[in-house]
């Protein structure tokens, strides 16, 4: 019996092969063979990039990384409290003329530094030397009749005792002898005003101080009631200087003020990098601003060099404590990242480690280390951001110990050396080697 009768038979029919069925049957032959041979690539790559990142890195291991290293140092750091300050005079007088007249000289000029007493102009005297000579005639007259009037009182007081003359008599003589010598009193004042008018002629400084611009020209008439006035003198030396404190730095200061402390305060410019005089606390004021919160402090210059200018703005500080002998590095050796402040330490076998550090007051270019440095440490100030932990290194040049000028970190064999070290002189600050 053949295939076609069995099938028959059976009721099946013969199963059909498609060009579409040999496809599909093709493709999942295809795709995992695809996805073995890019899992195979991608490891193969992967391989070789880390083939390549472990060569590149054992070749920066072994390759040293030029880097300037300073030694740690010791010194005194201050702890300051600043404020924006504003400069001003302890006394600044207009000057105004106390009599009316023409003004005849001015001897002053412009920006003078005068002194107390000194003379700055003349006002026409001559009226009241008129005055004078008046008032003075007008005493000679007064007091010939008082002296006359006494010898009739004395006159008087014979007759009465002979009893020649009624008691009525010698009282009003009495009286009259009274009456001059009050009229002599009023002369005597009106010759001392006129004295005073003349004094007043005279205009003089009445402080010391820098003189400003001259506000009227001689030959006007100026009077005792001009608002203007003559000039202004402002003095200059001493001269104090008022900053704000935030009310949270007022116990501590108070506390030493009260003591009787001398507490130091420096004015710097504006940018805060040139320091122009230094002088003392002088007083605080009696209460705090509630709209700020500070307390204004007023500190008193010299000012011998006139450094300070009156109503200019400066940057005071004040010395409030003093840590002595502290671990200081620069500023450029502090390094921040996750794990907070950090240096990266020189060992002497050239390679250097991160070290965790406690950060203090920063004074100037240097800053205090709390805790996690020793004086005479080595860090690294410049080319720290090529550096990782075990990095190996190449010091260019080492600076002395910060405060001390102490010994140098050891330099790599062979470098080359400075100027100043071939002449012996060493240098006192790191320079900074450019990457390579």
């Amino acid at each position: 019996m053949t295939e076609q009768s069995r099938q028959e038979e059976t009721g099946n029919e013969p199963s059909k092969v498609t060009p579409s069925t040999s496809r599909f049957r093709l493709w999942w032959l295809i795709v995992p063979l695809a996805a073995l041979l890019a899992v195979g690539v991608y490891l193969y790559q992967g391989a070789k990039a880390a083939r390549s990142a472990k060569q590149a890195a054992a070749k920066a291991a072994s390759q040293a990384t030029p880097v300037t290293a300073q030694a740690a140092g010791k010194a005194d750091v201050g702890v300051y409290i600043t404020g924006l300050g504003n400069v001003t005079p302890l006394n600044t007088v207009t000057v105004k003329s106390r009599v009316d007249g023409q003004l005849m000289e001015v001897r002053f000029r412009e920006g003078q530094i005068v002194s107390r007493g000194d003379l700055l102009a003349l006002i026409d005297p001559r009226p009241f030397q008129v005055l004078l000579t008046q008032a003075e005639g007008q005493m000679a007259h007064d007091q010939e009749l008082l002296r006359n009037a006494r010898l009739d009182l004395q006159r008087y007081k014979v007759l009465w005792e002979q009893d020649s003359i009624p008691k009525q008599q010698l009282d009003t003589q009495d009286a009259l002898v009274r009456q001059y010598e009050g009229t002599v009193k009023v002369d005597k004042g009106q010759i001392d005003s006129a004295k005073l008018q003349l004094v007043y002629s005279r205009i003089t400084a009445p402080t010391s101080g820098r003189v400003g611009l001259r506000q009227v020209d001689a030959g006007n008439i100026i009077h005792a009631t001009d608002t203007n006035g003559l000039v202004v003198i402002t003095q200059i030396q001493p001269i104090t200087v008022i900053f704000p404190v935030p009310e949270d730095s007022l116990p501590q200061v108070l506390a030493k003020f009260r003591s009787g402390a001398t507490l130091s305060v420096d004015a710097f410019d504006r940018e805060q990098k040139q320091k122009l005089a230094t002088g003392t606390l002088l007083t605080i004021d009696n209460q705090i601003d509630p709209t700020n919160g500070t307390v204004k402090f007023k500190a008193v210059f010299p000012n011998k060099d006139n450094a300070l200018f009156p109503n200019q703005f400066v940057n005071a500080r004040l010395l409030e404590e003093t840590i002595h002998d502290s671990v200081v590095v620069p500023a450029s050796a502090i390094q921040r990242g996750s794990q907070g402040t950090f240096v990266y330490l020189v060992k002497t076998d050239k390679t250097v480690a991160i070290r965790p550090v406690v950060i203090g007051v920063t004074q100037g270019d240097d800053i205090a280390i709390n805790s996690g440095l020793a004086t005479g440490e080595v860090v690294v100030v410049d080319g720290a951001e090529r550096l990782r932990d075990g990095s190996k290194v190449e010091v260019k040049e080492a600076g002395p110990k910060r405060g001390q000028g102490g010994p140098k970190a050891p330099a790599a064999p062979g470098s080359p050396k400075s100027p100043g070290e071939q002449k012996g002189q060493g240098r006192q600050k790191a320079q900074k080697s450019s990457p390579l």
